[in-house]
């Protein structure tokens, strides 16, 4: 084996030694064993000891700018507003029926009525949910409705975190279907209305003599 060889073999240990040895000074302990405070732990660099930080008052996230106090609180000067800020369309009270379905009917019943299976099955014996045909909820601004979605009353937590307030204002126009499905005169239909009606209750009697 000639020597240039050899001399090529000791040249190519002796980098691969000293990357080796760049590589393990550069692997410290507290790369992983960093100085830090995790969260809710104790911190006795604040007065109160703790390491979670209030944010700063009036502090706004990234995409979290809500001007509209309307919209996001269903107030306007602190009161409950008395029109849905957002077009009523067929649409929205479709989606506010599904949502509905899914949050609210469980305790408020599907006709609003406060007999949900929630409340038939115990909830009821502890505060009987509200039924949306009272006077004093039918008298209710429209703005009351979103904000007991948002921030809850009673034994009903908020749902802020669960419904988008677009959905919430859909469920606030459902409840107002719901009320209004159970107080109409029969003077205050239409002509088409009235025809409807009436196909209904002869499709119904119809299906009792079948049965």
């Amino acid at each position: 084996m000639s020597s240039s060889i050899c001399r090529l073999r000791q040249m190519a240990a002796v980098t691969a030694g000293a990357a080796l040895l760049m590589t393990l000074a550069g692997c410290h302990t507290d790369m992983w064993h960093q100085p830090k405070l995790k969260a809710q732990s104790e911190n006795r660099f604040f007065p109160d000891g703790k390491t979670d930080r209030t944010p700063v008052a009036n502090t706004v996230a990234v995409g979290n700018l809500r001007q509209d106090e309307a919209f996001y609180t269903g107030k306007q000067n602190n009161q409950p507003v008395s029109q849905i800020p957002m077009p009523v369309t067929v649409e929205l009270l479709q989606r506010g029926q599904q949502q509905y379905n899914a949050f609210c009917a469980p305790c408020h019943g599907k006709s609003g009525d406060g007999q949900g299976m929630i409340a038939q099955r115990g909830l009821a014996l502890r505060r009987q949910p509200a039924s949306y045909h009272t006077d004093r909820l039918r008298g209710m601004p429209v703005g009351y409705f979103y904000d007991v979605i948002t921030n809850g009353y009673g034994v009903m937590y908020s749902y802020a975190s669960r419904i988008a307030p677009e959905d919430r204002w859909a469920i606030a126009a459902y409840i107002r279907v719901l009320q209004q499905s159970q107080y109409t005169r029969v003077n205050e239909l239409t002509p088409e209305d009235l025809r409807r009606l009436q196909e209904e209750e002869q499709s119904a009697h119809g299906m009792e003599k079948s049965l």
